[in-house]
């Protein structure tokens, strides 16, 4: 994502050819969207993406749990 925001910001100097940006060459404003492109396929052929977003919905679950337990006048479970 942030590859992305660094492509943006980039793209914008250079398009309005403001600071040192107007003078790079269109490879190096245009770099961060090829890495950006390189993180994505890396994160997604690794798992990467998945298990972030396993953890999220593991988080999301636990909170449930907990403020149902606190709802009901129990004390949540202690994690080990």
């Amino acid at each position: 994502m942030y590859f992305l925001l660094i492509g943006i910001a980039g793209l914008i100097l250079k398009y309005l050819e403001l600071g040192p940006v107007a003078s790079w060459s269109w490879w190096i404003v245009l770099a961060p969207f090829a890495c950006a492109v390189a993180w994505w396929a890396w994160a997604d052929a690794s798992g990467y993406t998945k298990r972030r977003e396993i953890d999220k919905m593991a988080k999301r679950k636990q909170h449930r749990i907990d403020k149902q337990r606190d709802a009901m006048g129990m004390l949540p479970k202690k994690r080990r």
